[in-house]
């Protein structure tokens, strides 16, 4: 299956211009279903925003979603999101679908626990919204609506749309051909966009992103963000937090099964281990006892080569996914702690970016002004 999906991930990551240079059965056969599915979604996805219909919640609903696939940084955003609100006394419900084994909500649960932060996992986040409210009726006062650009069941008072700007766009095909959940023209329904991962790509790319936005008809404010390393912890003990230096003068082997495993490697590379070795699996994969395997014979080989202490770094959604899995491995696992940051920019940062938040809808404004 991990086969399988690398081979349709390298197909739909390929552009129009790299197409002659697919393997000829992946161009006779896998591109055209790809295309067809493509086409079948559009309509579907066009054919769902005519017809669907909205619940309303009795509290503000903010909404983090993107446009493309994986790997953009929503979870990172609603802890930020959810920590601001807490902050300012406003206890945040975070709406999560639960997706492929719900290693967002477990990480969320974990890294929220300190918080007045309640969660609800479930596909049908209307009906789950309207279950914790009852439970917990005025102790919410904000709903988080995770991965909820494309989630029409629910009518939201500010869509914050992400973009990841190490990959923005991908071949600009929708899924399955390409990333795209939704044409570039569904950028006009953002009340805010972040461009994360920002610190990663150059002015020029940071340009030419912006300029697609626009061209594409968003008028909506710009934002900027990193996702910054906090600390690390052991798989056998989540609680106690070790200093990022410990990596210096080791040799780490990456493990990752994210949608953007270049910004981890990166975020590795800053904290400045001696080496570094990665091992990527695709978006949300669950490690099997080959992959274990793999892990080990590769660390092994890494000590044996460098004659040099080295340790497994994996993700928190790594980890939250199935951390009994890593505690099997017979080998030193670390997992790296990360917080998203708005990037200072233009004399904006994380204050304009929750006043701009709320400022958009005037019922929030008159709500909650005095606490901002």
């Amino acid at each position: 299956m991990e086969k399988w999906r690398r081979v349709v991930g390298r197909v739909a990551g390929t552009p129009d211009s790299g197409v002659p240079g697919l393997p000829f059965l992946h161009r006779a056969l896998l591109l055209p279903l790809l295309f067809a599915a493509s086409k079948a979604l559009r309509l579907l996805s066009h054919l769902q925003r005519r017809t669907s219909t909205s619940t309303s919640l009795p509290v503000p609903v903010v909404s983090v979603g993107n446009l493309t696939w994986g790997g953009n940084g929503k979870t990172p955003m609603v802890d930020f999101l959810a920590r601001a609100f807490h902050r300012i006394g406003v206890s945040p419900l975070i709406l999560t679908r639960g997706y492929a084994g719900g290693d967002e909500s477990r990480m969320l649960r974990r890294r929220l626990s300190d918080t007045s932060a309640k969660i609800g996992v479930g596909p049908n986040r209307a009906a789950v919204a309207t279950s914790m409210l009852r439970k917990y009726g005025a102790q919410i006062g904000v709903a988080i609506l995770d991965d909820g650009m494309q989630h029409l069941s629910l009518l939201r008072d500010v869509d914050i749309v992400i973009i990841n700007a190490l990959n923005p766009w991908g071949n600009k095909h929708l899924i399955p051909r390409g990333p795209m959940r939704e044409p570039l023209t569904a950028l006009t329904r953002a009340h805010i966009l972040l461009i994360h991962h920002a610190n990663l790509v150059s002015q020029p790319q940071l340009k030419t992103i912006l300029s697609t936005v626009h061209d594409n008809g968003a008028t909506c404010p710009v934002f900027f963000s990193k996702l910054v390393p906090s600390h690390i912890f052991q798989v056998n003990q989540p609680m106690h937090r070790l200093p990022l230096h410990v990596l210096h003068g080791i040799i780490v082997l990456c493990v990752s099964a994210i949608g953007c495993p270049d910004a981890f490697i990166h975020s590795v590379q800053e904290i400045g281990p001696l080496k570094i070795e990665r091992l990527d699996f695709s978006d949300h994969h669950s490690f099997s006892s080959h992959d274990l395997q793999l892990i080990q014979d590769t660390l092994k080989k890494l000590v044996y080569q460098h004659k040099n202490n080295a340790v497994v770094l994996v993700t928190e959604k790594d980890y939250d996914r199935d951390p009994d899995v890593l505690r099997a491995l017979d080998a030193k696992v670390w997992v790296l702690s990360s917080c998203l940051q708005i990037i200072p920019h233009e004399g904006q940062g994380d204050d304009e970016f929750m006043r701009k938040d709320w400022s958009i809808n005037s019922i929030l404004v008159a709500e909650y002004a005095l606490l901002i």
